[in-house]
């Protein structure tokens, strides 16, 4: 058991099982989004590490994609044609707080050339709380100010949070 996060390796947590995670998959328009969400808990926090390929590209370095990433407070990535993750609800927000004070708001994926990778520690939440819930990529930035969901555009991809039943 690791005592706190500032005597931890990051590298040596990411190589062990996770206590829970999410396989992100893209929607009709994006197909091709393939990517595993992994939920850490330590005794200051939760880790997360995100990694993504086959996300949207744009051509020249002053347009790298961005895309906003957020756990939600829905159950499952089925929806409609108008909003094919419709059943994810808004984002998961225990606490009533504004946007972006919201458990499920997290750090933006910074796409690069299709891919994206994104690790941080988190206290919002513990991987217990958030296993059934699901996680959004979203086709824009959150812009952290917009209520009540940072105007991220529309949700691209989706991946709901299991148990790995292995965790450390």
């Amino acid at each position: 058991m690791y005592r706190n996060v500032s005597s931890i390796n990051i590298a040596t947590i990411l190589r062990k099982p996770p206590s829970a995670f999410a396989n992100i998959r893209g929607n009709d328009t994006y197909p091709q989004i393939m990517g595993t969400v992994k939920f850490y808990q330590l005794p200051n926090g939760v880790l997360v590490a995100a990694e993504v390929d086959g996300l949207p590209t744009s051509t020249g370095y002053c347009q790298m994609p961005i895309f906003a990433i957020h756990i939600h407070e829905g159950d499952n990535c089925r929806g409609d044609e108008v909003d094919p993750f419709r059943n994810v609800g808004m984002h998961y927000n225990p606490y009533d707080c504004p946007h972006p004070y919201h458990a499920g708001d997290m750090p933006p994926l910074f796409g690069a050339n299709g891919k994206a990778f994104l690790a941080f520690l988190t206290a919002r939440f513990t991987v217990d709380e958030i296993i059934g819930k699901t996680v959004i990529i979203h086709d824009s930035p959150d812009d952290f100010m917009t209520q009540p969901a940072g105007n991220a555009g529309n949700k691209i991809a989706c991946g709901t949070i299991k148990a790995s039943g292995r965790g450390f």
